[in-house]
């Protein structure tokens, strides 16, 4: 992560991988078998990373609740760990090149990303915490952009972390209104 951040990934070198790491130079190649499987390998470990905080932080929440507890874990993640979170969007924004091979492991993480949260509105909808006509997927997809588009803002001033703060809070409000909005709709039909 370290050199993907320091040098980007075209000068990131599975040589320089094995050596910072305190191994042979041909330790990395053989471990990894490519910077693509490198590549992969750090996209995993990071996913896997951030979806054990997620599970934590949700954990018997549901709707806004999930939301705005995904979206000031994803804030403490920015702030905590951001050597992770930027070697990770690197990646992920890297990925959408043509003849990326990880590109299929970032669209699983994202589309992943994408169920928990239209699974979390879906609930508050059983509940009757949120309006039946709202539309889950739809507002899920909504929040993952607006997710990935604070990061691009955090990759590129890093250091403004109250703007970043901002942007989290601006983003829970706005899922707050679009998810609740499916109630004027209904009270107006009736």
């Amino acid at each position: 992560m370290k050199l993907i951040v320091e040098r980007g990934t075209e000068k990131t070198t599975l040589k320089d991988v094995g050596e910072l790491a305190g191994y042979s130079r041909g330790l990395a190649g053989y471990r990894f078998g490519s910077k693509a499987g490198l590549f992969e390998f750090v996209v995993r470990a990071i996913g896997e990373e951030w979806l054990r905080e997620l599970r934590q932080v949700t954990e018997g929440r549901v709707g806004v609740d999930a939301i705005r507890a995904a979206t000031d874990a994803h804030y403490r993640f920015c702030a905590e760990a951001p050597q992770h979170v930027r070697a990770f969007y690197m990646l992920w924004f890297e990925s959408i090149g043509p003849g990326s091979e990880y590109k299929q492991v970032i669209a699983a993480i994202h589309s992943r990303r994408q169920q928990d949260v239209a699974r979390w509105i879906e609930k508050a909808q059983a509940a009757g915490q949120l309006p039946a006509a709202v539309d889950a997927d739809a507002a899920a997809a909504q929040f993952g952009a607006s997710i990935v588009g604070i990061v691009y803002q955090w990759l590129l001033a890093p250091d403004d972390l109250k703007r970043i703060r901002r942007l989290h809070t601006n983003l829970i409000e706005t899922m707050h209104a679009l998810l609740h909005d499916g109630e004027t709709d209904e009270q107006d039909r009736n």
